[in-house]
């Protein structure tokens, strides 16, 4: 048996989302980590290290801010193997779905999750406005997900242990499909991820299992924490 743990990355600096006119601090670059998202890093690397004493395999996509949590998180562990780079798992493009939003705009969580919820369907659906539009469709996004989720089961094999780092729509693109979630409620899946959250699967004969999902009590304290959506 093998185990895969897919790690959403931290707490993301807000160009990563494609917010224009932000005036907050982008401590590792554009689009990489906050020094919460560091944080959040870290820690679930720590929780990591706990659970396994090895890591055969790391994979992220080529964002910044994925590939700087699979850092922090392998720091935890005394040996890592290479970080390898999957674009595969990448998100889906923002901007392409909302718009260019300010930062007022993203700073109102909920107006700003009703405007992505809105851009998701139409997405989703395909629309004309949508399609004519051009860039990544959505079944293009499901199909580069789901190849990279076949990689990453094949790494996992008989006590194989792999993290990968990613997205909450591209893990929970492949956690809606092992789930059989069809694809307009798969986005109520995606918004409820957490910075840094841990999902398990595991890989056997049978196939791949999702043993717990979204785990992110090692960030979280009855003071708050440092846990976030994004």
């Amino acid at each position: 048996m093998g185990v895969i743990y897919l790690v959403r990355h931290g707490q993301a600096d807000p160009n990563a989302y494609g917010i224009a006119g932000s005036d907050d601090p982008a401590p590792n670059g554009p689009g990489g980590l906050t020094d919460t998202g560091v944080m959040q890093a870290r820690l679930t690397g720590v929780l990591l290290s706990g659970l396994t004493g090895k890591v055969t395999a790391a994979v992220s996509g080529d964002l910044p801010r994925q590939a700087q949590t699979l850092q922090g998180v392998l720091s935890a562990f005394d040996a890592a193997p290479a970080p390898e780079v999957d674009p595969d798992w990448n998100e889906y493009a923002l901007p392409a779905l909302v718009g260019t939003a300010t930062a007022e705009e993203y700073g109102d969580g909920r107006g700003y999750q009703q405007r992505l919820d809105a851009g998701l369907a139409e997405w989703i659906a395909d629309t004309r406005e949508h399609h004519e539009a051009g860039g990544e469709t959505y079944k293009v996004f499901s199909a580069r997900v789901l190849a990279a989720a076949d990689r990453a089961t094949a790494l996992a094999g008989s006590g194989q242990t792999v993290v990968v780092v990613a997205s909450a729509g591209s893990i929970t693109q492949w956690l809606g499909h092992i789930w059989g979630i069809p694809s307009e409620r798969w986005p109520a899946l995606s918004r409820t991820m957490v910075n840094a959250s841990v999902s398990k699967l595991i890989v056997g004969r049978s196939g791949v299992s999702v043993v717990s999902f979204n785990e992110h009590a090692h960030l979280a304290d009855r003071d708050g924490g440092v846990a976030t959506y994004r």
